[in-house]
């Protein structure tokens, strides 16, 4: 039995009291809150910071903090591709970014202007995709397209895929089975609302539903939000719990996203390289958006002291033209799609590669890399990330991302 005066107990209710306090402004509102700025004070209210999170969800926040959604409205990249939307035809829709990149505005779409100003700062306060703006979704609308997230906003209720969650002070939570679906990703991630003008010929995941491995029962969060070993929340019982650094294009998970079989046939004076590319994801490699999201295929070949005597490369991806008749870079330009080459969900695509034979040397190095693609587009576009980014044209945005290498020393027989 322990004393209702006890030390323990005494703290236990201490803390308990403090957490209540601390947590209870993350849904409703405070002095400090009023004196702010009302639409931050909006947002907050509806939408608690990510910062707010990590007091009780450390591992679950560093985990997001290094994943792509975390830079959803942060990146050079991001703030250059919004200015040129602005200025475009399709920017009279201010939102349009926004609906993927800051998904809540759906909630407060007369706060446009609060959303640019803050991404374009820079160092926005506000968050693009994180906590909040997944957690708090209780049913998505299929019926739409794209698919529209709802959002319960108001009940203190955070959903989730687990059962066992652990009552708290913070916020009610409930299990939700759309949180192991496909269904929660697909606001973002099945088209590009910009372009809806070009039909499916600019889809982004392709015949994903129609799979071996969607039909087999794997969802988006299989290979993106990996089942681990963990803390939900600080110091509790491990359990299994879902990876929050979203692994695909950054992160091990991209090595599993291709096969490569090389086959080097010398004919005298003449060598042919035929290369297969298998893609082993159930979408399209890559998702197309915007035209820079490319992968590229390239082929080196080096000679006597290790020197290239040979290259070439295919790119997979889509060319868009717009109304000008101009190639574009931007697919909210876009009215039509000149050329795609996307690998479409498994498909084995094959690649024919001709060259002299290299002299003077008796064998030569075949080397074949796939890689996601740098950014590209028009030079005012790349000058614009540039200055925007701390890192200039060092920036990561600039370096190709490796999938898969084959490396091979082949000799000639003469």
């Amino acid at each position: 039995m322990v004393m209702r005066d006890s030390i323990p107990v005494k703290i236990a209710i201490g803390a308990a009291i403090v957490l209540a306090l601390l947590f209870s402004s993350w849904f409703g509102s405070s002095s400090f809150a009023q004196e702010t700025a009302k639409p931050q004070n909006t947002l907050e209210k509806s939408f608690p910071s990510s910062s707010k999170c990590k007091r009780c969800h450390e591992r679950v926040f560093e985990e997001w903090e290094i994943s792509p959604l975390a830079h959803s409205i942060h990146s050079p990249a991001f703030r250059a591709s919004l200015d040129t939307f602005l200025v475009s035809p399709a920017g009279k829709d201010k939102a349009q970014c926004f609906r993927c990149h800051a998904p809540h505005i759906r909630e407060f779409p007369d706060q446009v202007q609060h959303f640019i100003e803050q991404a374009k700062s820079g160092d926005p306060l506000l968050d693009g995709v994180a906590c909040a703006q997944c957690h708090l979704i209780k049913h998505v609308d299929r019926a739409k397209q794209p698919p529209e997230p709802k959002y319960e906003l108001g009940s203190m209720t955070l959903y989730g895929p687990y059962k066992d969650f652990v009552p708290n002070l913070a916020h009610q939570s409930m299990e939700l089975g759309l949180f192991q679906k496909s269904d929660l990703c697909l606001n973002c991630h099945q088209s590009v609302p910009s372009a809806t003008n070009l039909g499916k010929t600019n889809d982004l995941l392709g015949s994903w539903d129609q799979d071996k491995m969607t039909k087999a029962g794997k969802e988006c969060q299989t290979c993106h939000m990996p089942e681990q070993v963990g803390e939900s929340a600080n110091g509790e019982k491990k359990r299994k719990v879902a990876n929050h650094t979203f692994p695909g294009r950054l992160g091990k998970l991209r090595q599993e996203a291709a096969k490569l079989d090389v086959q080097t046939k010398i004919e005298g004076e003449k060598t042919t390289i035929t290369v297969k590319v298998q893609s082993l994801v159930p979408h399209n490699l890559p998702a197309t958006h915007p035209a820079w999201a490319s992968v590229l295929l390239d082929l080196d070949i080096k000679g006597k002291n290790l020197k290239t005597v040979f290259t070439d490369k295919r790119v997979y991806g889509r060319v868009y033209q717009d109304a000008k008749g101009q190639k574009t870079t931007f697919d909210f330009e876009a009215v039509k799609v000149l050329e795609d080459t996307v690998l479409k969900p498994d498909e084995t695509r094959v690649e024919t590669f001709t060259f002299p034979t290299p002299k003077d040397t008796r064998t030569f190095d075949v080397e074949v890399t796939l890689s996601y693609a740098p950014l590209t587009g028009p030079a005012p576009f790349i000058q614009r990330v540039e200055a925007e980014s701390s890192r200039g044209s060092f920036d990561p945005a600039f370096q190709p991302i490796e999938i898969i290498k084959y490396v091979e020393n082949v000799p000639v027989n003469r």
